[in-house]
Parts: structure tokens; C-alpha cells; sequence
């Protein structure tokens, strides 16, 4: 991943979920409050999640395989573990889902960034995408939390368009620094 696009593509995605915060449509707030426990959600989320983590598992390199000699025993392992977590854990899977995608999303945007320490600039998606890695990981851990933000969130309608305006205009700055350089 280029310098250019692991910096657009953070700003991007800002913009993409700031402007329907900021739009305020009661359609959003509705899809949002049900999408933790959303069995829809969880398919695409938990299972897009799947797919990244078995694609990243079966094309390990020997020296990070431990026990076996190729990756398809762990790949059929971590399969079963997935498709095992619709049955038995089935409550806020979307919400894990989400938390997966966000860390291995974070994880290629981070290795486009690695080593440009000559553009400072840099550090605006930088620091969007640890903040994005901590509430990944504490979501994933505790996903009723992400329930009770949404829910806290839309109390108001203010307190929706106010976080979409600022995940739009951060979005818009950073996604401007990507054509800076």
C-alpha cells in the first residue's frame, strides 16, 4: 500500500461514516441501534472478518508456522472456530465483527505508513488509526459498550451531528494531507 492511499483511504472512511451521523436521518439511528445484535450484521461483519483472517493464516510464511508444516490445518481450525461462533456466541457478533475488521484494516494501513518518518504529516491517519485500535480492541472485549454508546448517541440528535461533523472534517483533513505529498 502506497504512502497516498494509506492515507486517503483512513480519510475516506471518515467522511463515509460521518455523513450520515451529520445527515441525522432516523433510518440511521435505527440500522445503528440495531446493528450490534443484528443477525444480518453479524454475517457481514464476523463473517468479512473470517475471510481477511484465513486469507492473512494461509498465506503465512514457513518461519511463522509453529507446528504444522503449511498453513491449512490452522486455516481449517480457525474456519471451524468461526463458523462455531454463530452457534455459541451468537449475541454482539457484529460488534466483534467490526472490532476484527477494524485491527486487520489497521494493521495494512499501518504497514503503508511505516517508514515515512520524513512526512510528519502522516501522523493525523496515524493517530486516527491507533485510536481506532484501542476502541477495537476494547469493544471486541466488551461489545455491550459499543450498545450503550449507540444508544447514549442518539439521545440527542446533536450529539450525533456534532461526532459526524467532526469525523467529517477530520476525514476531510486527512484525506487532504494525502494529496499533499
Amino acid at each position: 500500500m502506497s504512502l497516498f492511499t494509506a492515507t486517503f483511504l483512513p480519510g475516506l472512511f471518515l467522511i463515509v461514516i460521518g455523513v450520515p451521523l451529520l445527515v441525522g436521518n432516523s433510518l440511521i439511528a435505527t440500522s445503528l441501534k440495531a446493528m450490534p445484535r443484528s443477525p444480518l450484521a453479524a454475517a457481514v461483519f464476523w463473517g468479512a472478518a473470517a475471510v481477511w483472517f484465513l486469507y492473512v493464516v494461509w498465506h503465512l510464511s514457513p518461519a511463522d508456522l509453529v507446528l504444522f508444516e503449511t498453513p491449512k490445518p490452522w486455516v481449517a481450525f480457525f474456519g471451524a472456530v468461526a463458523v462455531a461462533a454463530f452457534y455459541f456466541v451468537p449475541d454482539f457478533l457484529a460488534i466483534r465483527g467490526l472490532s476484527a475488521l477494524t485491527l486487520l484494516a489497521a494493521w495494512e494501513v499501518l504497514m503503508g505508513l511505516f517508514g515515512e518518518y520524513d512526512y510528519s504529516r502522516r501522523l493525523f491517519a496515524v493517530g486516527f488509526v491507533y485510536a481506532a485500535i484501542v476502541l477495537a480492541i476494547y469493544f471486541g472485549c466488551v461489545p455491550y459498550r459499543a450498545r450503550d454508546i449507540i444508544q447514549w448517541l442518539f439521545v440527542r440528535v446533536q450529539r450525533a451531528r456534532a461526532l459526524g461533523a467532526f469525523l467529517v472534517a477530520y476525514g476531510l483533513l486527512v484525506a487532504g494531507i494525502a494529496f499533499s505529498y
